[in-house]
């Protein structure tokens, strides 16, 4: 269960950001234009101003948590639908608009899904579900991405753009039959009984905590290199002579493999050595798997060191992702999950929702070899916040 909804989670990520960059990219459009539109992204970043909503109301009798994730799921089907049907070169604007509603769709959705799956487990299954979790992410980002991609003027099963976001549109319904069959959490205290109630008191019991701040920069800073380097895979592999079948086969297929391993070790890490040492190890490893990327400027479209550094940086970023969201989930009082949660993500995701905006003009004045390797230098202040980490999270888990 946990798994499907981390596949329904997963899914529309790709289709407003990679996947859609790489539509764009073969259209010709300019590279500045994709870097601006990882900005359709920000609800993301944002969805913490409304998920006091989801502690606080039900939409409709099947419980609080489902009805939100039901409403959203169909939201996103009919939404994917209605963008397939328009193209870059005459609906640019009206594209834009439309990839803005689907993240804000699957922002709600996420909030909806990160609060059901920290009231549906206990602390000690929170590794594993976290994991079983982004499993189901990473392959639905694979469905949505390397499969979709790779099929777009395939000579085996050909298919337009327009169509592969048809078929993401049904695909979303894998989520809506999990919602229907998933039971609703057993509450262990009950709902804010007012809005008032859900907005204030999860900001206001988060922020009294000791180095609440703190806590905040590190979530923000310790994913953000990684997040900055992604923004722009896509368009970098078009132009690094990379065909469709290409990206699809080993930038995806190979990459979603390397990241369910990484996941796998990250997991069983944790529950050895803690999140602590596991966020120091891993963290490491991203950054240099980021740095690693510039070596594809200087092979060009040459196979084997492709999937080399697509491997290397699946593994060690799916181990980092595992440790990252384990803390995160670790953070969230039950009371408040869906906000205090959101609060979280919304944070980790600014790099990926907000700064990478301005990465397509950052690859124009660096060039995309510098750009890496910035992205890697800039992953070293999170990992030094690392160092004052533990005098501010009580969690066993992070003091083993």
């Amino acid at each position: 269960m946990i798994l499907f909804l981390g596949f329904a989670s997963g899914l529309p990520l790709a289709l407003t950001g990679g996947t859609l960059k790489t539509w764009l990219a073969r259209e010709q459009v300019d590279i500045s234009t994709i870097g601006y539109f990882s900005w359709v992204g920000l609800s993301y970043s944002l969805k913490f101003l409304w998920s006091p909503l989801l502690d606080r109301y039900t939409l409709f009798k099947v419980g609080r948590r489902r009805s939100w994730m039901m409403a959203t799921q169909v939201a996103l089907m009919a939404s994917l639908f209605f963008l397939g049907t328009l193209n870059p070169l005459n609906n640019l604007s009206l594209m834009a608009i439309m990839a803005v509603l689907i993240a804000f769709f699957s922002a709600t959705q996420d909030i909806a899904i990160d609060a059901y799956r920290r009231e549906i487990l206990s602390n000690q299954e929170l590794g594993l579900g976290s994991s079983l979790n982004i499993y189901g992410y990473r392959i639905a980002m694979l469905v949505s991405g390397g499969l979709g991609i790779g099929m777009v003027g395939n000579e085996f099963w050909p298919i337009t753009w327009g169509q592969l976001y048809f078929l993401m549109a049904a695909i979303m319904g894998i989520g809506l039959l999990t919602t229907f069959f998933a039971p609703e959490p057993k509450l262990d205290s009950p709902p804010p009984k007012s809005l008032y109630q859900a907005a204030v008191e999860p900001f206001a019991e988060f922020l009294r905590r000791p180095g609440a701040a703190y806590i905040l920069l590190f979530v923000l800073l310790f994913k953000l290199g990684d997040a900055l380097a992604g923004a722009l895979l896509q368009p970098f592999y078009v132009q690094m002579g990379f065909t469709n079948a290409d990206i699809g086969l080993v930038a995806k297929v190979f990459g979603t493999a390397s990241s369910l391993v990484g996941l796998f070790f990250g997991g069983i890490a944790i529950y050895y050595v803690g999140i602590y040492r596991s966020l120091w190890v891993f963290g490491i490893l991203q950054a240099i798997s980021t740095a690693a990327f510039a070596v594809l400027t200087f092979t060009g479209n040459a196979l084997v060191p492709f999937a080399a550094v697509i491997v290397f940086e699946d593994i060690s970023t799916g181990m980092a992702t595992a440790a990252f969201v384990a803390f995160m989930a670790a953070l969230s009082n039950k009371k408040y999950t869906a906000t205090q949660y959101a609060i979280l993500s919304s944070v980790a995701t600014l790099g990926r929702t907000f700064f990478s905006g301005f990465t397509g003009d950052l690859v124009k004045h660096l060039g995309w070899a510098n750009f890496f390797y910035a992205c890697a230098l800039i992953a070293v202040p999170g990992l030094l916040m690392l160092i004052g980490m533990k005098k501010y999270h009580t969690d066993e888990a992070l003091d083993s």
